[in-house]
């Protein structure tokens, strides 16, 4: 690093933080990118891997790759541990080399993300893995997979339909999407593979505790979305509660009591929670974190008495300019124009405080399936699943993975295969 250039550390190196880093390509800073992975995940399409459609270099690329162009950046893998706000020092724990240590910083920004909420029930993890990160997406297409193979080799039927009984947690996108995915698995891919059991008669249940699907949609969509969902053979249960998750066994409650549905696999795609630097940072600034763990920030995205410490994306709220808090949606886009602000910011660029510009949302459902509200436009059908592929295409990092997910998807549609089929987490 250059003497006397300005010192920016960058915590996350999600879509908010990666952000952020490339919008310092030509300032005057040397920039520290900290992860504890040593890859940028396009978490959006993890489901795709989770059900065979992808495979996880398609959608995780390695963060000294993206940045391997741009000279005032560096990249550390380590997790963490702790900030001292006065001194500007960030404490790292697990660096690649087992060591601990201190980065010294002028401007901080961190970027930390969050993880899916089993609502105080923790110990419903190992049962019901979670779609919100890498390992968990090849830990669930194993789990997937694994289950149509012991269904195939079950003499039982009772246990064999709680093989082909898939339980999906949650009907915002990811749940939705999920559930549509594996249903297609079912029915349109291991229908004609597997030999003596009928996969096309799987059951996906899909649970939600709300009154619709897709509750951050317009009703008319959600309604057209629960109708595509069934078309797949996918059973939405409404207005119904998870009371318990073991080993083979999902309890549900609802307004009629409380019932045991007996499914070997389940997945996790509700609530959201902040990640713990969220409340590592509130306790270093003398903050408080909310309900879900997180950090309110000032309308220009910096910590109150900190103007120099930048917190962004799903583990913050922001303050508007009364003093109330702005509702944010925990989505990519979010989290990427406040990347790009922040950048802005630390350069000296920024008029003003962050305004988030809507464009939209979009969900798919299954093959030529989708919902799409843009600008007050309520598509769904082919042309919103068009303009869902356009807009993921669009987004991911690397020429060479827009091509590989064009060619893979191309593919699948034409042939109704999926080739990241693979048993195991090989790929991590």
């Amino acid at each position: 690093m250059a003497a006397g250039r300005r010192r920016v550390v960058v915590v996350g190196g999600g879509f908010g933080g990666l952000a952020v880093v490339r919008g310092l390509r030509r300032a005057d800073c040397d920039v520290t990118l900290v992860d504890r992975q040593n890859y940028h995940l396009f978490q959006p399409l993890a489901y795709q891997v989770a059900t065979g459609g992808l495979s996880a270099p398609e959608i995780a690329t390695p963060l000294r790759r993206i940045l391997r162009r741009q000279r005032n950046a560096r990249v550390l893998m380590a997790e963490v541990s702790a900030f001292d706000l006065e001194r500007r020092q960030v404490r790292l724990d697990r660096m690649a080399n087992g060591a601990e240590g201190l980065l010294d910083y002028d401007e901080l920004v961190v970027a930390g993300g969050s993880a899916y909420s089993y609502f105080g029930h923790d110990t419903w993890a190992p049962n019901a893995p979670e779609l919100k990160s890498l390992p968990g997406a090849l830990e669930l297409r194993s789990r997937i997979l694994g289950a149509f193979e012991a269904a195939e080799v079950e003499a039982d039927e009772a246990a064999r339909r709680a093989w082909l009984t898939f339980v999906v947690v949650g009907a915002g996108p990811t749940g939705v999407e999920m559930a549509g995915q594996i249903a297609e698995l079912a029915r349109d891919v291991l229908h004609r593979e597997l030999r003596d059991v009928d996969t096309s008669g799987a059951q996906v249940l899909l649970v939600e505790a709300g009154p619709r699907v897709l509750s951050s949609f317009p009703e008319s969509l959600s309604h057209r979305a629960e109708r595509a969902l069934g078309k797949l053979g996918v059973t939405v249960l409404l207005g119904t509660m998870v009371v318990g998750v073991d080993a083979g066994r999902v309890s549900l409650g609802d307004a009629d009591g409380t019932r045991e549905v007996a499914a070997r696999t389940a997945v996790w795609a509700a609530g959201v929670t902040a990640s713990p630097l969220a409340a590592s940072l509130a306790t270093a600034a003398g903050l408080e974190v909310d309900r879900v763990g997180r950090l309110p920030v000032e309308p220009d995205l910096t910590l109150a008495g900190h103007p120099e410490v930048h917190a962004l994306g799903d583990m913050v709220v922001v303050r508007g300019g009364d003093g109330t808090v702005v509702e944010l949606p925990g989505v990519a886009p979010v989290a990427m124009q406040q990347g790009h602000y922040t950048a802005g910011a630390i350069r000296g660029a920024a008029d003003g405080p962050f305004r988030y510009r809507d464009k939209g949302n979009l969900a798919t459902i299954g093959r030529a399936r989708a919902v799409a509200d843009i600008k007050g436009f309520r598509i769904s059908g082919f042309p919103a699943w068009v303009i869902w592929l356009a807009v993921h295409i669009t987004y991911l990092i690397g020429f060479e993975n827009r091509l590989l997910v064009l060619t893979r998807w191309a593919f699948s549609y034409v042939t109704r295969n999926r080739g990241a089929r693979l048993i195991g987490r090989s790929e991590l």
